[in-house]
């Protein structure tokens, strides 16, 4: 076999004088795998270098000109929304995947950040943790702990002084922890989710002690503020018909059901549901007790007269769509503490489960078919 090749290869250097391009396709035909996997493995994944992004930058600016100028628009107040939208207009595409369709965004938006060269000229790393595979996520472990440490032992030369605080765990409302992903866009590092879970096990151990103030910058790190968001729903008020009756109305749906109910004050209890009474329109006990519901929740079974219209979906579907419709017409008579209680309860919540759709190769949406050896 190698002296077949030597054959070959001899034959390539004579044509080499020849012909340039066959030799020099010759010579990669006859390469030697070994060689190959050696130069495929030296390459290693791409490193995006500061020279490399800021090559892209200058050219991303020069693009974005020649598509300003191309446009007829101001190169200096042309947009990212100007760019996403010329480009959409010059190249227009109908990929469903949004990913896949002609983009032209800033470098730092598609090349991922990446840590810097950990390692000198002579090839030692410069972090001691650096054979863990995980020297960001260990150090910030090594860091906390020593935090912790530093706390238990400021509290225990105030407890030799008889000064420790009343034990008391720090309030975290309005905040959370930063989630795993967060973390890892943070270290640069990619964790599992024993990783995350240790970490933020160390970080509540932190919090549960009552001097853990001294070290609220380390903690606010790694925490994010929710913003609490107060929407207070608007609760028509009461109406009252030519009788002098004060009534209110609420809308409610279930699946493909939508329900209107109509309360009325000072009533017997009396429900009709399109004009049949509630026995006769909802035989079964179940549907009746979830039609009821909210009434009983505030004890105000027997006290309003309600005339609902349904249509659509089926007989749960329906009870379920006039119970949402009774409470929310509800609301108007009872104090604003009374409706907190029936949020709570999640009388007043839409219920968003809908039928599964069928899968195509089974019987159902989870149901298989009957499997046969024969």
């Amino acid at each position: 076999m190698a002296a077949a090749v030597g054959r070959v290869l001899r034959l390539g250097g004579r044509w080499s004088a020849a012909g340039g391009p066959r030799a020099q396709a010759l010579r990669l035909i006859y390469t030697t795998t070994p060689v190959q996997r050696k130069n495929v493995g030296a390459s290693g994944p791409e490193k995006y270098t500061e020279e490399f992004i800021k090559k892209q930058i200058e050219e991303f600016n020069l693009g974005k000109r020649h598509l300003a100028n191309m446009m007829g628009e101001d190169p200096e107040t042309f947009t990212q929304e100007d760019i996403d939208r010329a480009v959409a207009y010059l190249f227009p595409s109908g990929l469903f995947d949004k990913q896949a369709r002609p983009m032209m965004k800033h470098p730092t938006e598609i090349f991922p950040e990446q840590r810097k060269i950990q390692w000198g000229e002579d090839g030692r790393p410069f972090h001691f943790l650096f054979y863990t595979g995980k020297q960001s996520y260990y150090s910030l472990m090594h860091e906390t702990y020593e935090k912790l440490l530093n706390v238990q032992k400021y509290q225990d030369q105030l407890a030799a002084q008889d000064l420790l605080p009343q034990k008391g765990k720090k309030n975290l409302a309005g905040s959370r922890w930063l989630t795993k992903i967060e973390l890892e866009e943070m270290l640069l590092e990619k964790l599992s989710d024993d990783d995350y879970s240790r970490f933020i096990q160390l970080l509540e151990k932190l919090m549960a002690l009552p001097c853990v103030d001294m070290e609220e910058k380390h903690i606010q790190k790694f925490s994010k503020e929710v913003p609490v968001q107060l929407k207070k729903v608007v609760i028509e008020p009461l109406k009252y018909d030519e009788r002098g009756v004060a009534f209110s109305t609420g809308e409610g749906t279930r699946k493909t059901a939508k329900a209107t109910a109509v309360v009325y004050d000072n009533g017997t209890g009396k429900i009709t549901v399109n004009g049949i009474d509630v026995l006769h329109y909802f035989p079964v006990l179940q549907d009746r007790e979830q039609l009821l519901f909210p009434f009983q929740f505030l004890d105000r079974v027997g006290k309003h007269d309600m005339v609902c219209t349904v249509s659509g979906g089926g007989r749960s579907a329906q009870a379920g769509a006039i119970r949402l419709a009774s409470a929310k017409a509800l609301r108007s008579f009872v104090t604003e503490k009374e409706v907190e209680f029936m949020r709570q309860a999640g009388l007043l919540t839409l219920d968003p489960r809908v039928k599964e759709r069928k899968k195509p190769g089974q019987e159902g949406a989870r149901r298989k078919f009957t499997w046969k050896k024969r």
